[in-house]
């Protein structure tokens, strides 16, 4: 490996980072081919929060920075600011991608001020080609919507407050 290659490799190694930070992804896997029996093969990761009954909550500190929650929300959230800590959270079962409408065009679930009866639908979670419905756990007011709609979450993400 030349280094001219090795430079143009570091390079895209680091786009592939930033790419992961701009996307909020946990991991990124590639593989660049350059010859039959040339390849450069990158896993790109970074440890992300788990929900506090996993079994390594403990680990190493995450780097990246929390999402910035808008002003008005503010006197809502916990002492610490983690809106995953707020009583009334309702965090994301698994991995996947949030949709707050059944269908392109369709309204949505819930809607900010929206009163919910326990086990109505909040949103779905897609994950693998399946759309899991994610149930109210109680009843309550809807204060805070905390993903968009086609977003990426990760196990344990808060989604939405219910008051």
């Amino acid at each position: 490996m030349t280094i001219k290659s090795q430079e143009a490799d570091v390079a895209f190694i680091q786009a592939l980072a930033e790419l992961l930070n701009d996307n909020e992804l946990s991991e990124l896997q590639v593989k660049r081919e350059y010859g039959e029996h040339d390849a450069l093969n990158v896993r790109v990761s970074k440890i992300v929060p788990q929900a506090p009954m996993a079994p390594m909550a403990a680990a190493a500190p995450v780097a990246a920075p929390a999402a910035a929650a808008p002003a008005s929300a503010l006197a809502d959230e916990p002492a610490d600011g983690d809106p995953a800590n707020h009583p009334g959270a309702v965090t994301s079962p698994m991995v996947g991608t949030v949709y707050l409408q059944a269908e392109p065009g369709a309204p949505s679930f819930i809607s900010t001020g929206a009163q919910v009866s326990e086990g109505d639908t909040l949103l779905i979670v897609e994950a693998m080609k399946t759309m899991n419905h994610i149930p109210a756990p109680r009843a309550g007011t809807v204060t805070r919507i905390l993903v968009e709609d086609g977003a990426a979450v990760e196990y344990g993400a808060p989604l939405v407050i219910i008051e």
